[in-house]
């Protein structure tokens, strides 16, 4: 995977929450805590000054929330992944939260094993969705190519392989899941990931996932839990 442990900087304003995150992270091989900061804003000088692999965001912060700070990051430091942390099991916040750029979303009830599965997941440059979420988008995905999740679907140009591709990056797998799923090589899959960011004009693989969200956004969006 990488010769080096994976840099994750934590941003939350619950200094018991963070501290319980550094100690978790800590004991894990493969993995570094680099910095902590109690609000997006200071979280965002930090990314600039420390370039980690991983931002471990939470949602709701005063001042500036997860979803502000995580725009800021897609726009200025677009490799660096970011994973969003919250107590809210609520597609609202999932699908903004995807939208502003982040790589993932994950609950602050998950175990241990989840969240280390997860950052090392988007660190791989896949989306982590947790299993209520997903659902959420297994839905979305079936009802807007009218056919069960995998079908073919090729919007803008794409070819319909490229559309199996799109879809299944929106769904959360990294590229060595979507070659065992569509029998390719991983060399494959990264070339077709490479020409759609071509032919769609878009700027990196990070506007690529974030494509493929919005993509599904509008059918998702009506499984959205109004308040």
């Amino acid at each position: 995977m990488t010769d080096r442990p994976i840099r994750v900087l934590l941003i939350d304003d619950h200094a018991l929450i963070r501290e319980g995150l550094r100690a978790v992270l800590s004991a894990r091989e493969g993995l570094e805590v680099v910095g902590e900061a109690p609000n997006g804003a200071q979280g965002l000088a930090l990314v600039q000054d420390l370039h980690p692999d991983v931002v471990l965001m939470d949602i709701s912060m005063p001042a500036m929330s997860g979803i502000e700070a995580t725009e800021a990051i897609a726009r200025t430091a677009p490799d660096v992944r970011v994973l969003g942390l919250t107590v809210h099991e609520n597609p609202e916040y999932f699908t903004r939260m995807l939208s502003a750029g982040a790589a993932g979303y994950v609950l602050k009830g998950a175990t241990s094993e989840e969240l280390v599965s997860a950052i090392r997941s988007v660190f791989l440059g896949g989306i982590y969705l947790t299993a209520g979420m997903a659902g959420f988008l297994g839905k979305a995905c079936s009802a807007r190519t009218g056919e069960p999740a995998g079908g073919r679907f090729a919007p803008d140009g794409l070819t319909p392989r490229e559309g199996e591709i799109l879809e299944l990056m929106a769904k959360g797998r990294t590229n060595h899941e979507i070659a065992e799923l569509l029998h390719l090589s991983v060399s494959t899959v990264q070339t077709h990931r490479a020409n759609m960011v071509r032919k769609l004009g878009l700027e990196s693989n990070q506007h690529l996932i974030m494509y493929a969200i919005r993509k599904y956004q509008p059918t998702l969006d009506a499984y959205v839990e109004k308040p």
